[in-house]
């Protein structure tokens, strides 16, 4: 079974103040085009996508440093609403490494990531951690937790949709778009059980 976790990208949620994306037809059949053809803009960190170290630390990994690996492979869904202090991060852990799935955490609900939880987080060897919100951290100053976590190498996913999904281990399918030396880019996450 595939599980879609990703946004549609023209009707993403977007960060406050990050632009939204927006399309173009270039060409149309209904025109009398030779083929259908459409241009985009969007920001790198629009609706479902990956931050690199590189997004809050200047000398960080870019995204086209940061190798596949991080994004693809088991991972543990938990479901949590509220300030994740350190104990829950502890326990959601030592969850998924019971399941056999220590690498790649994913948060559902709407949850918020404290320093203290980072820094559990940035102690425990995760690859990657993802979120239903936009951003890591608090919406309001994320930078303090983007800082602990990205400064641990752990590459962030954000913008995910996690309604339907229960708790357990899934694998992961969450590779970026290619954008080289970027800071982030959108990716098409997805969940197979």
């Amino acid at each position: 079974m595939i599980i879609d976790i990703s946004q549609e990208v023209f009707t993403c949620n977007v960060y406050p103040g990050d632009p939204k994306p927006s399309l173009e037809r270039v060409l149309s059949i209904d025109r009398g085009d030779v083929c259908n053809l459409t241009a985009f803009s969007m920001c790198a960190h629009n609706g479902t996508h990956v931050d690199a170290p590189y997004h809050f630390i200047n000398d960080g990994k870019k995204l086209d440093e940061c190798g596949l690996e991080k994004f693809v492979g088991d991972c543990y869904v938990a479901r949590f609403d509220g300030e994740i202090g350190s104990s829950d991060a502890a326990k959601m852990v030592g969850a998924a490494r019971d399941a056999g799935a220590p690498e790649r955490l994913l948060v559902a609900g709407e949850a918020v990531v404290t320093a203290d939880a980072a820094r559990v987080f940035a102690d425990s060897g995760l690859l990657l951690y993802g979120n239903e919100s936009q951003t890591v951290g608090p919406s309001d100053a994320p930078a303090e937790v983007h800082n602990i976590m990205l400064g641990a190498g752990i590459v962030l996913l954000e913008g995910i949709v996690l309604k339907d999904v229960t708790e357990g281990k899934y694998f992961l399918s969450a590779a970026p778009l290619d954008l080289g030396g970027c800071d982030g880019a959108p990716c098409r996450a997805y969940l197979m059980q």
